[in-house]
């Protein structure tokens, strides 16, 4: 469905128009500029859960296993 929003200029042309009487064109570089750091920040931090995985498989133990045996079986008592 979104791929046949942007499959014309005309569309996309709408589209921006849109926007820009919705926001207006002095918020929408800060709007676009927020978006930008967002989106940097959320790929630093995925790059980062990557190599913290890659780290803790490397050291032996895959992080899976390593949660599941950390944990203590308990005992359950009559109710």
């Amino acid at each position: 469905m979104i791929g046949d929003l942007f499959d014309s200029p005309w569309k996309i042309l709408i589209v921006a128009v849109v926007l820009i009487v919705l926001f207006g064109s002095k918020k929408l570089p800060h709007a676009a500029r927020s978006l930008g750091q967002s989106m940097r920040i959320l790929k630093r931090e995925v790059q980062g859960l990557h190599e913290d995985e890659t780290a803790a498989v490397e050291a032996g133990a895959p992080a899976a296993q390593a949660g599941a045996s950390a944990e203590a079986p308990r005992s359950q008592q009559p109710g």
